[in-house]
């Protein structure tokens, strides 16, 4: 069984250590926030990318149908997720495709809706394209999260929204929604034509027990296609980003010739030939590494971290992690929300995603704290968040 290995970063031009100073304004933090990892890719993808550097010709790479079988097959594999090889598009990243359905799927001042707090990126998105963004909050009680589904449809009724980008799992706060939850979200904005995007680029992070239902598989076979597209990668799952290659998954023939008319306009076509090379080696055989994965974060660095602040902070709450590596971490009943970043940064000298990048300031009592990292390294940022509080 293939182990995980624990990589230190600092001095590679990593973003999330050597970008702190640009991020925060000081290099003396322990990093915890940029959602990748601090261990080696799997040992079959190191592998496959010494193979092709030793080759040592980088020229045009056609795109390999064997990475887009490989892809199909994991996704049959792990999650019983049906996709057909002519459904799939390219796009050099998730963040990178949810701009372009931005750009294709609306016009000029559309309203664009999203569930808040959610990955400040959807954001950009939004406004960097002209269109009016329109922050639908989940339900938040007793640290849990859901849907306010008569408030979703209000929100679309009232901002006449186009498009809807859902968080699947949702990035900051773990939710893995339910079979029921997306069909209810999907029938709404079928009512009201509203397009949606789903970004599941953390799909495969799904705590043991809990089952993931692609937004495409939520129903009936096709009852959702000429609707939705989805977005999904290699890179979270096997810490690939630097690959740049992300899949988009547009069953609709009619949806699949807009994309198609788009990245044909900008010459976007094909990726990396690294990204393929490394993502068809994750996939095919990163299996053994992705589990050791998935029992360091769920059964080893969760509980972990659940257990310090149980300990010494008896008042926050950790929202249950079902999916995604990422702890949200409520500390708004423990301290003034408004003094959390500069507790966090000066006190415990600690590197996090806070709250108030997630939709604003009505989240500036939470962090987001990134659990892909060896015990002893979330150990560290536990008990500096326990010194920031106190």
């Amino acid at each position: 069984m293939e182990k995980l290995e624990f990589v230190d970063r600092r001095g590679t031009n990593s973003a999330k250590w050597d970008g702190l100073e640009k991020m925060f304004g000081r290099t003396d933090l322990h990093s915890m926030w940029v959602a990748d990892m601090d261990f080696k890719a799997p040992l079959a993808v190191r592998k496959a990318l010494s193979e092709y550097a030793e080759r040592g010709a980088f020229g045009y790479m056609a795109s390999p149908d064997s990475f887009y079988r490989a892809a199909m097959d994991w996704e049959m594999r792990n999650h019983d997720y049906r996709i057909e090889r002519e459904w799939i598009r390219f796009s050099p990243g998730v963040v990178t495709a949810f701009h372009i359905a931005v750009k294709i799927f609306t016009e000029g001042g559309d309203s664009v809706m999203v569930n808040t707090p959610v990955y400040y990126p959807f954001f950009k998105a939004v406004e960097s394209n002209g269109r009016k963004l329109v922050k639908s909050p989940l339900k938040y009680s007793d640290g849990k999260y859901s849907i306010d589904f008569e408030k979703f449809s209000r929100d679309i009724e009232e901002n006449n929204v186009k498009l809807y980008i859902l968080c699947s799992p949702h990035n900051p706060v773990g939710r893995v929604w339910t079979a029921e939850e997306l069909r209810r979200v999907l029938d709404i904005c079928r009512e009201h034509g509203v397009m949606v995007v789903s970004d599941e680029i953390h799909h495969d992070l799904i705590a043991p027990g809990v089952k993931f239902v692609p937004a495409l598989q939520c129903g009936k076979p096709g009852e959702y296609d000429q609707m939705v597209i989805a977005l999904t990668a290699p890179s979270k799952t096997f810490n690939l980003a630097a690959g740049q290659n992300s899949l988009v998954i547009i069953p609709d023939e009619e949806l699949r010739s807009k994309w198609d008319a788009f990245a044909g306009s900008i010459s976007m076509t094909s990726g990396n030939p690294m990204g393929y090379i490394a993502g068809e080696a994750a996939y095919n055989e990163g299996e053994s590494w992705y589990n050791q994965l998935i029992h360091q974060i769920y059964e080893v660095n969760f509980p972990l971290l659940n257990n310090i602040l149980e300990q010494e902070l008896p008042g926050v709450t950790v929202t249950d992690l079902q999916g995604t590596y990422l702890s949200w971490i409520d500390l708004s009943k423990v301290m003034d929300p408004s003094e959390v970043e500069k507790a966090v940064l000066e006190k415990g000298k600690l590197a996090v995603d806070f709250g108030h990048w997630f939709g604003g300031e009505s989240f500036s009592g939470f962090v987001r704290m990134n659990l892909a990292a060896p015990e002893e390294y979330v150990e560290k940022g536990a008990r500096a968040l326990v010194s920031a509080v106190k």
